[in-house]
């Protein structure tokens, strides 16, 4: 019922009108609001109404122009960062140990054979051996088809504006220390020569180009089995005059025009990235229990254990296989064990470890550094030792004190940043391993999801995922140049920067690190001695300072740093600050900004009101364009419906002779019976219905 009064108020309100104007509304606002300004407009003279309109628009403006400001800074959802630090009783980081060397190569020896004897014999060529002093007729022949697949080649830099491309076993066409030939030379330039092409003048080769077997050939050519080596350089040629450099070569199939070439400034950097990526085609076809079993064992590497007063072993760690250094062990990973706590700070309560890493198994041209790599690192978290790990170096004691950092961020919309990873896109490959999401886990897992659907095959380094299998130069020729066109995309790259995110809560580990030589000269037989009974059960000593590592893990202190970030700007900052830019350019209050609410309400209400009436006079206006006459009164329509013959003239239309219908209903009343009339005019009837 109160809707429906207050329906009908309303439109009554429609009908009736405004009331006033926009004018009157607007002196009456002046008259009474709070705001300062717009009472002095209409009560002041001509000159200072002038003034004091200019003034009262000036600062409105200023008003309006750093509300803008102040909306927009708490709108960008700045943070500040406090330090603040606490002691207590802290949780033992996990600690994972690796041997900077993945496998044995007594182990792997046989599947990496061939690659060892390619790269050896490329490097007599690329160090230029004296004559006589190469290998000649090596047998068995070597395998040339594994060094197509990915090849190192020697670009010649003399002539600048065209470099030429020299492959290091290259054995089509002749050459001598002066000559000029266009056999199989590719010019980095506009100038490529094809395998029969005859001398041009335009392209030169220098001393040390090979040469094809049959053909004929400088002075100072070595061959090897059927091929034919470079030459060596003169001996009175410079270091400015030995302008050349070595590549690795990258063909999206093997024959193809379509190649990229990765230059080195070192030759050592060259080699070593070769091998890397031949030696990873060799181990993805190998399975994964077998490259456990070719790594190093837990029971031959760790060697010894404490942790504070207590004694442990390699039974105390868990195993992962990490494909860039083969078998890891993790201390206090968390994952079936309640973590352990650090009693006290200091180096007597931390973790001590001695590792054999066992350099004299070392791959030769796979793993340049010798030592244990290692990473300090929270529970349940995967470990990535190429990118946050540190080496521990042989035949030393290293010492590591750890300061903690807590990192807490804001979440959405301050920061960009997850607290699991399940709002992330990118599907999570290490979630094999059961750990917890990283944005290292993330970016890995996303260059693997876009390697797999560009190449067709995942990267050895990576996790898998389901249904694909890893690249091998055998099912996927081309697999080195996708994933180095990969590799170096920016626009990839900046995909999965874009998807992955930062954890909100984080824990950073800071350590200080320092070495001594161990163990002393004066200690090192005894301590040999005892560590090879231990290890071998032998009285002979069979370890030596090449192959040991001390480690000292521990808290420096119990005090910890919590890095935590709170929002710079808040509500309560918005509001103040909104107010007090308001009281200071206009004297107003909230008050002040209702009555302004309440003006333009009125406003509206006058606009509404004005257009309905609008349309109303429009409607009518209408309506007398299609009927120009007058529309009939109230008497004329009763006088039509009396009197039969108050007719318009149209009606005649009907047959003259047809008779009208009946009126329905009762006739109305004779309205002339009501007059007075003489006495004498009534007759006997009448006198009989007045008795």
């Amino acid at each position: 019922m109160n809707l429906k009064k207050y329906l009908v108020r309303a439109l009554h309100r429609l009908q009736k009108g405004p009331g006033y104007t926009y004018k009157e509304l607007l002196v009456w606002y002046c008259d009474n609001t709070n705001t300062h300004g717009p009472k002095r407009i209409i009560k002041e003279g001509p000159k200072k109404k002038l003034i004091w309109f200019f003034l009262t628009l000036l600062f409105a403006s200023l008003v309006f122009w750093q509300w803008g400001i102040l909306i927009n800074t708490y709108l960008s959802y700045n943070v500040t960062s406090s330090l603040s630090i606490g002691f207590k009783t802290m949780k033992f980081p996990a600690v994972t140990v690796c041997n900077a060397n993945p496998f044995k190569y007594s182990e792997v020896k046989h599947l990496l054979k061939e690659l060892d004897r390619l790269i050896e014999a490329a490097l007599e060529r690329i160090l230029q051996p004296v004559p006589g002093n190469s290998s000649e007729n090596i047998s068995p022949p070597l395998d040339l088809e594994l060094w197509h697949q990915i090849p190192l080649v020697l670009i010649d830099e003399h002539d600048k504006d065209n470099p030429v491309i020299l492959d290091i076993f290259e054995s089509n066409h002749t050459a001598g220390d002066n000559q000029t030939d266009g056999g199989n030379q590719t010019a980095v330039g506009n100038q490529t020569a094809g395998d029969n092409q005859t001398d041009g003048a335009n392209q030169t080769t220098v001393g040390n180009q090979t040469a094809g077997g049959n053909q004929t050939a400088g002075d100072n050519q070595t061959t090897v089995g059927n091929q034919t080596a470079a030459p060596p350089a003169p001996a009175n040629m410079s270091s400015e005059e030995k302008k050349y450099k070595l590549a690795v070569k990258l063909c999206s199939h093997q024959g193809s025009d379509n190649c990229t070439y990765r230059n080195f400034s070192s030759a050592a950097q060259a080699v070593t990235e070769w091998y890397i990526l031949q030696s990873t085609s060799i181990l993805s076809k190998v399975p994964l229990h077998e490259r456990i079993r070719m790594g190093y064992q837990a029971e031959d590497m760790i060697l010894a254990c404490l942790y504070g007063a207590e004694p442990c072993n390699y039974k105390n760690f868990t195993q992962i296989y990490h494909p860039d250094h083969g078998n890891c062990y993790i201390f206090n990973w968390g994952m079936d064990e309640e973590a352990l706590n650090s009693s006290n700070p200091g180096a007597e309560f931390g973790l001590k470890l001695i590792l054999d890493i066992s350099q004299q198994d070392y791959i030769p041209y796979l793993s340049s550094a010798a030592g244990a790599r290692l990473m300090l690192h929270q529970q349940k978290s995967f470990p990535f030792l190429k990118d946050q790990g540190i080496y521990a170096m042989a035949g030393t004691e290293t010492s590591i004190g750890v300061l903690v950092d807590e990192l807490e961020r804001m979440g959405y919309p301050y920061s960009d940043c997850t607290m699991n990873g399940s709002d992330v896109p990118v599907k999570n490959l290490y979630s094999q391993y059961n750990t917890s999401y990283s944005i290292q886990a993330c970016l890995r897992s996303c260059f693997q999801n876009h390697m797999t659907e560009t190449c067709g095959c995942g990267h050895y380094m990576f996790p898998l995922p389901e249904g694909v299998t890893y690249c091998n130069n055998e099912d996927n020729p081309g697999w080195a140049y996708c994933y180095s066109s990969l590799r170096s995309s920016i626009r990839h790259r900046q995909i999965c920067i874009d998807s992955c995110k930062e954890t909100c809560n984080d824990t950073q580990y800071k350590m200080t690190i320092s070495m001594a030589d161990w163990p002393s000269e004066a200690s090192e037989d005894w301590i040999f001695h005892i560590l090879s009974y231990e290890r071998d059960m032998s009285t002979n000593v069979t370890l030596d300072r090449n192959g040991i590592i001390k480690l000292n893990i521990y808290f420096q202190e119990y005090n910890y740093r919590t890095i935590s970030e709170s929002a710079a700007t808040t509500i309560v900052w918005l509001l103040s600050s909104l107010g007090g830019q308001f009281g200071f350019w206009m004297g107003g209050s909230v008050l002040c900004l209702i009555e302004f609410g309440e003006i333009i309400i009125d406003s509206l209400w006058i606009t509404v009101i004005n257009v309905i009436g609008w349309c109303k006079g429009l409607k009518q206006k209408r309506a007398q364009a299609r009927y120009p006459d007058a529309p009939p009164t109230v008497s004329e329509l009763v006088e039509a419906h009396t009197n039969l013959g108050f007719q318009h003239e149209d009606a005649g239309a009907l047959p003259r002779d047809e008779a009208l219908p009946p009126e329905p209903g009762t006739p109305p009343p004779n309205y002339d019976s009501l007059r007075v009339q003489p006495l004498d005019v009534l007759g006997p009837d009448s006198d009989a219905e007045t008795e």
